[in-house]
This record gives structure tokens, C-alpha cells and sequence, in this order.
């Protein structure tokens, strides 16, 4: 049977490394996980306490497609407390994770063929949703003089209908302040493109908040998740932020395409952002594994490598290494029991010399990783 042109996209390269992984751990291995982007730990207590009883009451169906009332209010309340952002729930869209927020966005604001700025390194699937949707991806190589975000001035030739930012990004960590963040916006609208702010990482951050693109304008879409700093994966829902003009335009995709994010889930999410004692107690021990990883890494021979503002990633540069990330990252599985991702995931051009060490895991789990990194490096 025949698939199409768009279907045509790359893999995933780190699910491909976590299979490995699997594979590994199934023959009796111990692998340390730095390779996965996700918390080691689960949902809040609260939140698995509120779904137990909901489930309790009774089945649970379709919600409207703009995801609850009650949760959809509580998001904007987050805007007011984080960034002093006066935000109108009617704007909030609640999506089946950041992945459906993805989807939603590039349908709404594109059109077949239509250029898409994208930073490089940066988040892969952005890179293949629009390829499968017939948009064209425009990596935008950054610098690391500039924290490996984009700049205002790289915009002008790109001749684009949109820009998507990270920040916190990933796979760097690293930030974008309110004057880069201002200058992307305004050279964004002057050439009539659309912006779009990914700030799935909002929470996970160690010297500086973030700031969100609400704080500079109403006319962008904000895409975030409840995956990260609220530690639910595996639960699938986030939320959008749209102007009060484009709601209705994402209503009725989102009916269409997904009618509505998991009602159970949504339940969980309203729950998770009282849990603010749990969360920030996960924030401790990122903030400790990211003090063991700036020392730990360079120690075992990863020197070239920057402190994380935000997430939990560290980006190092492994040219003096290897030139095949992909096979380098092979080899550390295969002989450290230590599972990372290559940098090809995040950077088509320059992704062959580049490894993402995730610290989301455990503490423990850090130590022992960084101390076989250490190993691996002094045989090597």
C-alpha cells in the first residue's frame, strides 16, 4: 500500500536510543538514563488523589474541546502568579500535551509550504510535524556567542511566515531575556510572520525566571505542558495561549482533530498546580543534579559545555571526541551502561558533534552515571 510524500519524516533518535536502552536493561543490564527527557518522578500525590476520586463518581467522558472551565481559569491564575500577566481564560486552550498544541498551532497559522523558522539545536519534532503537515522547516543555525538561541538580525533574509522559539530550549537549557525576547517579537511582526513561544520548561529554572512572551505581547501563541515541571509525562495534556481572535479558529480544529484532551488527565492537571510543596522539592534535587553534572562532566573529559539556565539538559560539544555522535553515543551504552542522546536529534548540520545529557533522573542515579562517564573516558 502506498504512504505519502509527507509521512517521509526522520526518527526520532533518542526514542531509537531509549529502545536500545530497553533492549540492554531486558538482557539484565543496569543503564543509567541521561538520555530521556522526562522527570523521574510521577505525577503529584495530589493530582492521583484527585483522579481516584473523580473515578470514583463515575465515568468520564468528552470534555468541551477547550479542556475544562475550571482548569482552563486556574492556567491563567499560573500567568498572574508567575509573570504578572492579567490573562483571559477565554484564551486558554487546553491540548492533548504540547505535541497537540504543536499540530493545532502550525494547521491554524500556515499554509502548505510556507516557511517556519526554527532554532538550531533545537527540539526535533518541531522540525518533522511541519514537514509532515507540508510546511518548510528553516533551521536557523545559532552561535554559541549568542547562548545557541536566535537573533533578531538572522531573521531578515529568512523570508518566513513564522518563528518558533524555546526558552528554557532544548536540548541547551539556556534562556532568552526580555530584550532578545522583544527583539525576536518585533522583527518577527515586521515581516508579518507569526510567533510562536514554546515555554514547555517554564518553572525548571535555577538563576533567572523566564519570561514568557505573554509579558510582551498578546499577538503570539504560547505553547506549554504540564509534562515537565509538573512531572506528568505520560498524561498528555497542556495548554496553549492564543489571541482572543484565533480561539475560535483553534475550536474548531481541535474538535475536529482531537475533540477534546483526556478528560481524566485534566482532572490530574487542575490538581498538580496546588501541589506546589512536591513540585518544588523535585526542583531541589534538578538543582543539585545540575551542580553535579557542571562538575561531573568536565571531570570525566565533557569540557566544553555551558550551566543550564533552565530545563534539565546539559549540550556539550564533542568535536574533540568523535565526528559520529551517533556511534559515540553507541559506544557509551554499550560499554558505560550509560544511555545519552546524539546530538543529530537536535542539529541536522552539526548534531555529528554533539551529545544532550539529560539530568531528570535521580540523584543517585546521576552520581553513579557521571562516575561510569568518568570510566568509560579514562579506557577510552
Amino acid at each position: 500500500m502506498r504512504v505519502s510524500r509527507r509521512s517521509s519524516v526522520d526518527p526520532f533518535i533518542v526514542m531509537d536510543v531509549m529502545e536500545a536502552a530497553r533492549r540492554a536493561e531486558a538482557a539484565g543490564r543496569h543503564i543509567i538514563h541521561m538520555e530521556v527527557g522526562q522527570p523521574g518522578t510521577g505525577a503529584p500525590q495530589a493530582a492521583t488523589r484527585a483522579v481516584a476520586r473523580e473515578m470514583a463518581q463515575g465515568a468520564m467522558g468528552y470534555t468541551v474541546s477547550l479542556g475544562l472551565p475550571a482548569l482552563r481559569q486556574r492556567i491563567a491564575q499560573l500567568y498572574g502568579e508567575w509573570y504578572n500577566v492579567d490573562l483571559d481564560p477565554n484564551r486558554v486552550i487546553v491540548t492533548p500535551g504540547s505535541s497537540g498544541a504543536f499540530i493545532l498551532a502550525f494547521t491554524a497559522l500556515f499554509d502548505t509550504g510556507d516557511r517556519v523558522g526554527i532554532g538550531a539545536p533545537g527540539y526535533p519534532s518541531y522540525r518533522q510535524i511541519l514537514s509532515a503537515l507540508d510546511l518548510t522547516p528553516v533551521d536557523i543555525l545559532t552561535s554559541p556567542e549568542n547562548r545557541l538561541q536566535p537573533v533578531a538580525g538572522e531573521l531578515a533574509e529568512k523570508d518566513l511566515a513564522g518563528l518558533m522559539v524555546a526558552s528554557p530550549a532544548n536540548p541547551t537549557g539556556t534562556m532568552l531575556d526580555r530584550a532578545a525576547m522583544s527583539a525576536l517579537v518585533d522583527a518577527t511582526s515586521a515581516q508579518g510572520a507569526a510567533f510562536i513561544s514554546d515555554e514547555i520548561y517554564h518553572g525548571i529554572e535555577y538563576e533567572a525566571k523566564a519570561v514568557t512572551a505573554l509579558e510582551i505581547t498578546d499577538e503570539a501563541y504560547v505553547i506549554n505542558s504540564f509534562s515537565k515541571y509538573f512531572s506528568m509525562t505520560g498524561w498528555r495534556v497542556g495548554w496553549m495561549v492564543v489571541p482572543e481572535d484565533h480561539v475560535r479558529v483553534i475550536e474548531r480544529l481541535a474538535q475536529n482533530l482531537f475533540i477534546c484532551a483526556p478528560h481524566v488527565s485534566q482532572v490530574a492537571a487542575l490538581a498538580a498546580m496546588e501541589a506546589t510543596e512536591e513540585l518544588e522539592a523535585n526542583m531541589e534535587v534538578y538543582r543539585a543534579n545540575r551542580a553535579l553534572m557542571i562538575a561531573g562532566l568536565p571531570a570525566a573529559g565533557f569540557d566544553k559545555i555551558a550551566p543550564p539556565d533552565g530545563a534539565f539538559y546539559v549540550y556539550a560539544d564533542v568535536s574533540d571526541l568523535t565526528q559520529d555522535s551517533r556511534a559515540f553515543a553507541a559506544e557509551i551504552l554499550e560499554k558505560a551502561g550509560v544511555a545519552v542522546t546524539p546530538g543529530l536529534d537536535f542539529d541536522p548540520v552539526r548534531g555529528h558533534q554533539t551529545l544532550r545529557f539529560s539530568y531528570a533522573g535521580s540523584t543517585e542515579d546521576m552520581t553513579e552515571g557521571l562516575a561510569r562517564l568518568k570510566a568509560f573516558m579514562q579506557a577510552r
